[in-house]
């Protein structure tokens, strides 16, 4: 059974679904979902953990301050690393996908002493991520919707037609094939539909200026702006989908470079929406994974 309950934390109120007792698990979502993409993940690691999945600043019933640079990469990692604190950990297991991922690798870079373990799924390391993007035309060309979703015109482009953007991206695949279901369709429309939570979601494309070279002198950017750091000391998973429209399989080339301490699974017939789509698969990786030493 699933409780929702709110945590007034670093500056914002996060609204977050949560499950069992224990050791704290913390389940990040991307763009454009919010809490119920981990619906499947939530029961089954609240069996022998404290598992939460937040709705990120932004998006459904969590707070939507109005300033694109309230959305910065490190404000976001601070709330994570606040609501962590808010249950009474100060250490936890983070699980993120997709812009979820982007701010679970940066709290990993920054703030290792937080986390036991880091489980990203479909989320490139921010270096890599930069580097595909500045070299690589397959990436450029799957990434130029994130032109749009900075531009003054992404909030009409989404919403038209009943959100039929984000339907088709996110949704109606997963409908034809049994992944999704009414019940979730209505829960993702109600999501997007509330008041202020387009542009919060998509002002985390905004403040970070992702995306790739729009010109001659245009540099590619990454979740980071102006990279520093990038190793992670921290034991990591990296679950990724094979056929992921919008992240191109060589994002994970040279990872070991920057992850000492790494494991990778790569789902062959999984797309960038894998969680959804093989959540039983994803659960006995990251169990494999936990019980690692």
């Amino acid at each position: 059974m699933l409780k929702h309950e709110f945590a007034d934390v670093n500056g914002v109120r996060l609204h977050y679904a949560r499950a069992g007792q224990g050791k704290l698990i913390l389940f990040v979502h991307g763009f454009p979902e919010f809490w119920y993409a981990w619906k499947d993940l939530l029961p089954e690691f609240g069996r022998d953990h404290l598992a939460v999945a937040p709705d990120m600043r932004g998006y459904n019933l969590s707070s939507k301050p109005g300033n694109v640079a309230d959305y910065a990469v490190p404000h976001l990692v601070d709330d994570v690393r606040a609501l962590a604190k808010s249950l009474g950990h100060e250490t936890f297991i983070l699980v993120a996908h997709d812009w979820g991922g982007g701010v679970a690798w940066s709290l990993a870079i920054h703030h290792p002493e937080c986390l036991e373990k880091l489980v990203i799924i479909n989320a490139p390391h921010p270096a890599l991520f930069e580097r595909e993007l500045a070299r690589n035309p397959a990436q450029q060309a799957a990434s130029q919707y994130m032109l749009l979703f900075r531009s003054p015109k992404a909030e009409a482009a989404l919403s038209a037609n009943g959100h039929a953007f984000l339907v088709d991206a996110v949704l109606t695949r997963g409908l034809k094939k049994g992944h999704f279901n009414e019940e979730d369709r209505r829960a993702y429309l109600a999501a997007w539909s509330q008041p202020g939570a387009l542009t919060g979601s998509l002002n985390w494309y905004r403040a970070a200026g992702i995306g790739p070279p729009t010109g001659a002198d245009a540099k590619a950017r990454s979740f980071e702006p102006g990279i520093g750091p990038t190793r992670v000391d921290v034991p990591t998973l990296v679950i990724w989908g094979e056929r992921d429209a919008a992240l191109v399989k060589e994002n994970l080339d040279g990872l070991e470079d920057y992850v000492p301490d790494l494991t990778v699974r790569r789902i062959a017939d999984g797309t960038h929406w894998v969680i959804h789509e093989q959540p039983k698969l994803v659960a006995g990786h990251i169990r494999e994974f936990l019980k690692r030493p």
